[in-house]
């Protein structure tokens, strides 16, 4: 196997023997076979499109769930995997014949023919590791192969986005199109740097679009999220914990949990749902538990309760906690009790069959809901705060945690940020320092929780509205953003922020592997992108 998709890959250049994240060699081959099998599709799409021919909505959102399964920590399945592959090859087929009554070209590049899944696990693990990223999707030239790659990874990002809306009811296609051309030039493997880095370009800038259609489809659908006070103790009764990033998952479980007697919490990224006010208006609504996901092991062996993954940030489930998780969407891990038809009474059933917590604890609290729309809601208050020096600097110090050493930086950094400057954050990297007590300016808070990864969008809407405010661009704002990256959904955001022409970013833990010296350089040259180095180093550059 060979993956290096996320900021966590073995010796920082690629996992080999089995992933990080515990991926095994099997899965892998899995993912890149259904990646190339897309790509395949894809092709085929971008041809139909020719003759007049669409792909319809199931075929549009089959591609989409297809690379949504090959983030990291979501499915660790095979044998769903594999029925994943055969799903798009049957479809991709269809194309074949759709194409073909109408005339039109259905031989891929190169002259070769579709993919013929093999109907055997061995067989189909062997046809995986030739079109992986050291195999069939791969270039001569190293930096064309970089940027080739990060356009792979980055599509991983934008279609976890495009999925959650989609759920909600909102689509566009025109990221669906984007979707087929950029794997349709996978396939081919004919373009120049200068091209695919304009594709890079182009993936932040349909990122940004699946952002928006996320955006719209939660706030429609379960208002505008509002500042709010959330526990982190916990309250007597029986227990069910809700993990991931989907809140129509939560929503079905709020409704099927409704006089139970239990108690709904959240864990990770899910910690944001708290501020929508369709969701915190059901009473058994009750708090957050734990941190970010590389903890879950600790902190859900502990948890009494029953838990739901929705669409991902899985890790091996210990034997402790083996038989009260459960799993739905995209997310899986073999063994483990999977959720297909919207129905959580397994889950439900198990809950009740726990202990659940045998007191009240009153715990530390967190306030969440300063989305845009909160946000601009005080905007003539921030900016006067501004304009009179009372708030120097904001920092939006955001994105992924993760269990490899040098995340703590991200934690002294907010800590030693001076009392006259203001952090937004988002995404689960603000477990490092989400419960810090900051305090306010002029009853601005100046901890900000933005909300999830993909609420990126906010930080953006706010950042563009300030620039409006002031007259200035946005990089001439006292805005800085000091990043971390765990996988493929940062990479997505990190290329929306190239896109929107944003500079003087600091980029950590570490550097993606799968980005050559040269493509590094073409990004610094033009973007000024920078590594983290010491909290104390950076401030000072920043600050002055």
């Amino acid at each position: 196997m060979f993956c290096y998709q996320c900021e966590q890959t073995a010796k920082g250049e690629g996992c080999s023997k089995v992933g990080v994240c515990g991926k095994q060699p099997d899965v892998a081959a899995l993912q890149d076979l259904l990646v190339y099998v897309t790509a395949e599709f894809s092709w085929l799409a971008r041809e139909a499109g020719k003759h007049g021919i669409k792909p319809d909505r199931e075929m549009n959102l089959l591609a989409v769930e297809a690379l949504f399964h090959t983030l990291t920590n979501v499915d660790f399945d095979p044998e769903r995997l594999k029925a994943k592959i055969t799903a798009v090859a049957a479809k991709r087929d269809d194309l074949v014949a759709r194409i073909a009554a109408k005339g039109g070209n259905t031989v891929l590049p190169g002259g070769r023919t579709p993919t013929k899944p093999d109907p055997a696990m061995e067989g189909l693990v062997k046809q995986g590791e030739t079109v992986g990223f050291q195999g069939t999707m791969r270039n001569e030239n190293a930096d064309v192969t970089s940027l080739m790659h990060t356009v792979i990874f980055g599509l991983r990002g934008v279609a976890a986005y495009v999925y959650h809306a989609a759920l909600l009811g909102k689509e566009d296609e025109a990221v669906y199109a984007f979707i087929y051309d950029a794997l349709a030039e996978v396939l081919e493997n004919r373009l120049g740097l200068n091209e695919w880095l304009g594709l890079v370009l182009k993936c932040g800038e349909i990122n940004l679009k699946a952002m928006e259609l996320l955006d719209a489809a939660n706030t429609e659908t379960y208002g505008h999220p509002v500042p709010t006070t959330v526990p982190l103790g916990a309250k007597k009764g029986k227990a069910l914990l809700v993990s991931g990033h989907d809140l129509k998952d939560l929503e079905e479980i709020l409704k099927q949990t409704e006089g139970t007697g239990i108690y709904v919490y959240t864990h990770g990224e899910m910690l944001p749902c708290h501020g929508y006010p369709e969701l915190k208006k059901y009473p058994h609504f009750y708090g957050h538990y734990g941190t970010a996901w590389q903890n879950q092991h600790k902190e859900f062996s502990e948890f009494p309760g029953s838990i739901v993954m929705t669409t991902n940030c899985i890790q091996k489930p210990l034997e402790s906690y083996a038989a009260n998780i459960f799993t739905t969407g995209p997310v899986a891990w073999p063994g483990v009790t999977h959720i297909t038809d919207g129905n959580y009474r397994p889950a439900i059933d198990r809950a009740l069959a726990l202990p659940g917590f045998t007191a009240d604890s009153n715990g530390r609290s967190v306030m969440v809901g300063f989305a845009h729309n909160a946000i601009m809601g005080v905007a003539d208050k921030v900016i006067e705060a501004v304009k009179t020096g009372k708030i120097r600097h904001f920092f939006l110090v955001a994105g992924c945690d993760g269990a490899k050493p040098g995340r703590n930086y991200y934690t002294e950094f907010v800590e030693k940020v001076p009392d006259d400057c203001v952090v937004l954050t988002l995404a689960c990297g603000k477990f490092r320092f989400f419960d810090k007590q900051l305090g306010d300016i002029g009853g601005i808070p100046r901890l900000l929780d933005v909300g999830q990864c993909n609420d990126a969008y906010s930080a953006i809407q706010v950042a563009v509205a300030l620039s409006k405010a002031f007259n200035v661009g946005v990089n001439e704002l006292p805005l800085s953003l000091v990043l971390s990256w765990y996988e493929q959904k940062a990479v997505a955001i990190l290329l929306t922020l190239f896109y929107l022409g944003i500079r003087n970013m600091r980029l950590g833990p570490s550097l993606p592997a799968f980005v050559t010296p040269n493509v590094l350089k073409v990004l610094v040259d033009k973007y000024n992108i920078k590594p983290i180095t010491t909290p104390d180093q950076d401030l000072k550059e920043i600050l002055g």
